[in-house]
């Protein structure tokens, strides 16, 4: 792992030199006129605050920005007040339900996952909001949605990867990280945020099926699109709801319940149902990376090499659900 700079200031998951800060404070100095969001994008590209895939780093560098005005170390200029709207969905005959489809996997093989096509979005959002319990909710940050296919085309279910827990107690004691260790590394950490087959899909084994492709692409797709490889997949299943069986039977981690607390709630103030974490090791070295033992994944042998133990596996257990 390399030393930090001497002097330097942690925030938003990277190190700020002094000559940086003071760099921050003469922008904000000089471009007092601009909108806070102009000012971030100004920052990002002065600071080549990049993404992997060479996108600004708008969320990170706000965050920053405010950390340093609460530190009295500069002055923001006000934020433009705006109201949201949240654009309602309206149910149309696209999403209706269809003539029930009964069989195995092997009756509608070649099965398919595939990645949302622009043109598809509103489609997806859609098709979840109809039928999912939880409904659709704007992912943020790096995100990727699937369509899950048979071989005619007919569409069977969707599935979404997005941004991971903000901190986890049991994962993070699984995997051996400090805070800082997370703050800098939580985007290698991926989530399934909702995996979904339509009500009139009636076809044993498909959920473990469509995962298991999932999983195979997963890191290649955000490959493509955000220019890195994640290295480890989280979910949580709600008991109330489902016994997780296709995570058990893809042969993902239980590690245990969560603490009832929002994903995203670092202070314990968004409260919600107990989930029982299920995680699954993208490649064998994923802890050594996240710990920043190592520095890159470029190694294809490694991918889907899972890093588990004969214990770990019992844990996930066979029993039937979801």
């Amino acid at each position: 792992m390399n030393n930090p700079p001497t002097g330097s200031i942690f925030l938003s998951g990277r190190y700020f030199t002094l000559q940086e800060i003071s760099q921050i404070q003469e922008t904000v100095r000089i471009f007092y006129r601009l909108s806070f969001t102009e000012l971030v994008r100004t920052l990002c590209e002065h600071l080549q605050w990049v993404t992997p895939a060479g996108q600004y780093k708008v969320d990170s560098c706000a965050k920053a920005l405010k950390k340093l005005q609460a530190q009295g170390l500069l002055k923001l200029p006000a934020r433009r007040a705006h109201v949201r709207v949240k654009q309602q969905i309206v149910f149309s005959a696209r999403t209706a339900p269809e003539e029930e489809l009964v069989g195995t996997v092997r009756d509608f093989e070649p099965i398919a996952v595939e990645p949302v096509a622009k043109a598809d979005l509103k489609l997806w959002n859609e098709y979840v909001e109809r039928y999912h319990p939880l409904g659709y909710k704007q992912p943020f940050g790096a995100h990727q949605r699937y369509f899950i296919r048979e071989r005619s085309g007919r569409r069977l279910g969707c599935i979404l990867f997005a941004a991971s827990a903000w901190a986890l107690s049991v994962r993070d004691q699984w995997i051996g990280w400090s805070e800082r260790d997370r703050a800098q590394r939580l985007n290698w950490v991926v989530a399934n945020t909702r995996f979904l087959l339509f009500p009139w899909v009636r076809i044993r084994n498909l959920g473990s099926k469509a995962l298991s492709l999932a999983v195979g692409r997963i890191r290649d797709d955000w490959q493509r699109r955000y220019g890195y490889r994640p290295v480890l997949l989280e979910t949580f299943v709600d008991p109330q709801r489902y016994r997780g069986t296709i995570y058990q039977a893809g042969n993902w981690i239980r590690l245990g319940v969560t603490a009832g607390r929002g994903r995203m709630d670092r202070w314990g103030q968004y409260l919600s149902t107990p989930k029982i974490i299920y995680v699954y090791p993208l490649v064998s070295e994923f802890r050594s990376f996240l710990r920043g033992d190592i520095n890159n994944t470029s190694d294809d042998k490694s991918k889907h090499t899972v890093a588990t133990s004969g214990t770990e596996r019992a844990e996930a257990g066979t029993k039937r659900s979801r």
